[in-house]
């Protein structure tokens, strides 16, 4: 009776193996020494969604590589890579003072500069809306009571003469102007809320609501306008005006940038690619939260100290110039740098 021994199965070929996986274990190098060198949020959204994944095939390379007893030195590198991954993936995380930091040096500009073109949108919306209501107002003032509800308005509607207009502006004491600033920056904040928020429903009640911020902005200042009073009004807007709005276009940008992800994934699949949205989105609107608060400290600052409409436009202009220099001059070349 013959008996059959079963043959060992074939060696691995540790130069065709090494050269299957190669390109994912330098992939994973280099994410791992711009993290290293810099700091995880270096990292653009792809890549910070293939961290994982790259992980995990270099550790079944490393499986592979140890049971079918490839050559020392590929097993090594091998060991070393997953140890450097598998600390920045689960390694213990920095302060939070620490953290803090890179939102303010990289994660919050960088995100924003990464908004760049859905922002332009919405400031060509608000710009669009605010000229359209400007018309329809100074044409036919009726128009003003169909655009600013009731409680926005506060008296500031086409009835009210010039001086109660100009006591709005220039009255130093805690006086109506306080309870319409207040009513103005909780309006502007739920703005700012739901056109993150409605970015899920393919953009379209975000573009509305970002359209009718700038119908409402038009609408007053064309009351102003029509009193003498529009370049006072305008300087008045700008000390908090430049911040307040920025921080609103950002949201809405937000908002599109997750809502077109739903809608046009690319070749993305969509999960993946409302993921990476989400993240960019949702750094860029913690941000806002910010700005927002710095916006009501500088409406209280115009309020009750600073009264010159140069020096109230100085301020505007500056903050403006400063958000853009932040988010894409700083911003902007730390997305070209992590991305390249």
């Amino acid at each position: 009776m013959s008996a059959f021994v079963e043959a060992p199965p074939p060696l691995l070929n540790a130069s065709r193996f090494r050269a299957a996986h190669a390109e994912d274990w330098q992939r994973l190098e280099s994410l791992l020494t711009r993290i290293e060198k810099r700091s995880v949020g270096a990292l653009a959204d792809d890549d910070l969604l293939a961290l994982p994944l790259l992980y995990r095939s270099t550790l079944s390379s490393l499986s592979v590589a140890r049971e079918t007893s490839l050559d020392r030195a590929m097993v090594a590198y091998l060991e070393q890579l997953c140890a450097r991954a598998y600390f920045q993936i689960y390694g213990v995380s920095d302060s939070a003072w620490r953290d803090l930091g890179r939102f303010f040096t990289h994660g919050w500009p960088g995100s924003v500069a990464r908004l760049w073109r859905e922002t332009l949108v919405m400031a060509f919306l608000t710009v669009a809306g605010t000229l359209a209501a400007y018309a329809l107002v100074r044409s036919d003032p009726a128009w003003f009571y169909g655009i600013i509800p009731e409680g926005l308005a506060g008296g500031r509607d086409p009835g009210a003469s010039a001086e109660a207009l100009r006591e709005t502006m220039y009255g130093s004491k805690e006086d109506g102007l306080a309870v319409f600033a207040g009513f103005l920056f909780g309006h502007n904040a739920q703005i700012a809320i739901f056109a993150f928020a409605l970015g899920f429903a393919f953009v379209v009640p975000t573009a509305l609501l970002i359209l009718y911020n700038g119908l409402t902005l038009g609408a007053m200042i064309a009351v102003f306008a029509d009193k003498g009073l529009g370049p006072q009004f305008g300087a008045w807007l700008a000390i908090h005006g430049t911040t307040e709005l920025f921080a609103i276009m950002i949201s809405g940008a937000a908002g599109m940038r997750i809502g077109t992800a739903i809608a046009f994934p690319g070749r993305q699949q969509r999960m993946i690619a409302i993921v990476a949205a989400g993240r960019t989105a949702a750094v860029a609107v913690a941000g806002v939260v910010l700005m927002l608060a710095v916006a009501a400290i500088l409406e209280g600052i115009g309020r009750q100290v600073v009264t010159s409409d140069m020096l109230r436009s100085g301020i505007g202009a500056a903050m403006l110039a400063g958000w853009l220099l932040y988010f894409y001059g700083f911003g902007r070349r730390l997305d070209v740098r992590s991305r390249g």
